[in-house]
């Protein structure tokens, strides 16, 4: 089942409806430069190999919050899934490059209104989706569901995406990874942003657990995913992620399996290029172990983006559009 709409993701000023009785994004939400900044600087090429950073050009200046740009047209589907299960998508098509946005646990398919604009503004075909229980899906018979992955791959099947690029945030990037192990041919690039990658060697488990101490669980869910400046310099986009997290999840939402088990031996055998992400500031995955993972990747590039937190997207969208966008063009310039 589909369904056009022209601002599925809601920014302030729509004057659309909603597709559901959910309550809008604050009209309050604003952030900083987000289209201007992200379109002049897509045509920018050459970022280093290895370890990067990445960062607003007006690092150091006061923030100046703006509001979220236009949402680009899409069309929305209900895309069947095993066990009575069924994804929300939307999806900007065209004919270029197709590019699929896994979104974070704290978030749903509603998480990407910096991105989706400016990345089809480059000619990509954007694609993002609601994980079984989130926002808009349904999550189905739990005994009787799929992988994650094995739905991402239903979803890319009913969308008629042969290929495609790959980016998944925080808990989405562990069905990225797991995404490229059983799939990896349909994959043109992998990026992995703000994610502990759910690699389950002894090691890295003992170490993600250090830097998770109890009652870190019991903190505020803003506290624990967005760095301490975006917390302190934008308090209304905030409250508008918050709004997107408090409607995130259904009540029939489930913990689901992935295909493999994601360990650094596994990831050691991806031959596609890879992209890293983080915030200075992420909790979860720091820098220090964001090069950690990249060290079991043979085509990887990593980059920090500054004054950010396990959300980067969010809370730096000019910095991680270019980033994206730059990478997802130089796996053009490879493959010709």
């Amino acid at each position: 089942m589909k369904r056009v709409r022209t601002n599925p993701l809601r920014p302030s000023g729509s004057a659309a409806p909603p597709v559901s009785s959910a309550p809008p994004v604050s009209s309050a939400l604003t952030r900083r430069s987000v289209v201007g900044g992200a379109l002049a600087a897509v045509a920018a090429t050459g970022v280093a190999q290895g370890t990067a950073e990445a960062g607003d050009a007006s690092a150091g200046e006061p923030w100046e919050p703006v509001p979220v740009p236009a949402q680009a047209p899409v069309t929305e589907y209900q895309v069947p899934v095993s066990g009575g299960g069924s994804l929300w998508c939307w999806d900007t098509g065209g004919a270029g490059e197709a590019v699929v946005l896994l979104h974070p646990g704290s978030g749903s398919g509603e998480s990407w209104p910096y991105q989706q604009p400016v990345l089809a503004a480059t000619g990509l075909r954007v694609v993002a989706y609601s994980r079984r229980g989130a926002y808009n899906s349904v999550a189905g018979v739990r005994s009787e569901a799929d992988t994650a992955s094995g739905d991402l791959n239903t979803l890319a099947d009913h969308l008629g995406l042969e290929t495609f690029h790959l980016c998944g945030a925080a808990a989405g990037g562990p069905v990225a990874l797991d995404y490229a192990l059983s799939y990896g041919d349909r994959l043109r690039s992998l990026t992995v942003s703000g994610s502990i990658m759910g690699v389950q060697d002894a090691e890295y488990a003992e170490l993600t657990a250090a830097l998770q101490p109890d009652p870190f669980g019991d903190l505020p869910v803003d506290f624990k995913e967005l760095g301490p400046s975006y917390r302190g310099g934008d308090r209304d986009g905030v409250a508008a992620w918050l709004e997107i997290h408090d409607r995130a999840r259904t009540a029939d939402a489930f913990p689901q399996s992935l295909a493999h088990t994601i360990t650094w031996a596994a990831m050691e055998t991806l031959a596609l290029p890879v992209q890293l992400i983080t915030g200075d500031a992420d909790l979860y995955s720091p820098p220090s172990v964001m090069r950690l993972n990249a060290g079991h990747l043979r085509d990887v590039q990593t980059h920090v983006v500054r004054e950010a937190g396990h959300n980067p997207h969010w809370e730096q969208p000019t910095s991680w559009n270019r980033l994206l966008v730059d990478f997802v063009r130089r796996q053009r310039g490879r493959r010709s």
